[in-house]
């Protein structure tokens, strides 16, 4: 299982994600500098630090700088967190979460439609 990351740690590993699942600390310093994040220089080694320790980060030196490269993707990420949220929420079961996001409005009949065209392209991929 993928361990959980704390809100600012999951800030971090967005901005990675966003480049490819590979970025040097200073590209990680300017996004969150345009973001309007105010994070010290210290917070920001620490939290990839504890990236690092939890196994999502490995990192690498080049010349002086330090390259931080994801080695879980975004994708194993949510598919994780989703599970995590089912198991605590749902007892595991997805009709539970299903059914909340269509009664209280947070899924459209739009995102209904995109999604039912995909369970049938889906379904008739497998047959």
């Amino acid at each position: 299982m993928i361990p959980q990351v704390s809100d600012s740690e999951l800030e971090l590993m967005k901005i990675i994600w966003a480049h490819e699942g590979t970025a040097l600390y200073a590209c990680i310093m300017e996004k969150l500098t345009k973001t309007g994040h105010t994070w010290q220089k210290n917070t920001v080694i620490t939290l990839l630090s504890r990236l690092v320790e939890k196994g999502l980060l490995k990192t690498k030196k080049i010349g002086r700088r330090n390259e931080y490269k994801a080695i879980v993707s975004e994708e194993d990420y949510q598919a994780s967190q989703t599970q995590v949220l089912l198991n605590k929420l749902y007892e595991g079961q997805a009709k539970g979460l299903i059914s909340t996001l269509i009664q209280r409005d947070m899924l459209t009949a739009s995102d209904y439609e995109e999604l039912k065209k995909f369970w049938e392209s889906e379904g008739s991929g497998h047959e």
